[in-house]
């Protein structure tokens, strides 16, 4: 696993302690976390996808903001899902952007709480647009 540029220990000892595999990249000017074999809930097309994260210069005071997923997520019942059509390249292989946002406070808010986030972006996918059957 590759490890680019250091995060905060509190962020790595989260990192290592959920047993995801992760890895920090940079690109041009950017600095990605990509998470690997992240799980996606029931629903989707995918059960795990590669998870990254852009982590701003001045992070932790920057916040942490969005998520983008390799392959692309869909529904499985074909239902769009909101401000998920762009793509975004990151380290050669494209990615799509889940526009998702909230006010970062830091001191409270931290990779953790990101990742906390996402995945209560995925499941409310569900929530506020229930699963067709059949």
């Amino acid at each position: 696993m590759r490890r680019e540029f250091f995060l905060p220990e509190e962020d790595v000892d989260f990192l290592n302690s959920s047993e995801l595999e992760w890895e920090t990249i940079v690109d041009g000017n950017n600095r990605w976390l990509l998470i690997n074999d992240f799980p996606v809930p029931n629903g989707y097309n995918l059960s795990k996808v590669t998870a990254a994260i852009q982590i701003l210069s001045g992070y932790p005071t920057s916040q942490l903001d969005m998520v983008y997923f390799h392959p692309d997520l869909h529904r499985k019942d074909n239902i769009a899902i909101g401000q998920a059509n762009v793509s975004q390249t990151i380290g050669g292989v494209i990615f799509q952007r889940w526009s998702r946002h909230y006010q970062w406070n830091p001191g409270l808010h931290s990779l953790a709480t990101h990742i906390l986030a996402i995945e209560e972006w995925l499941k409310r996918e569900f929530d506020k647009n229930p699963m067709r059957v059949g």
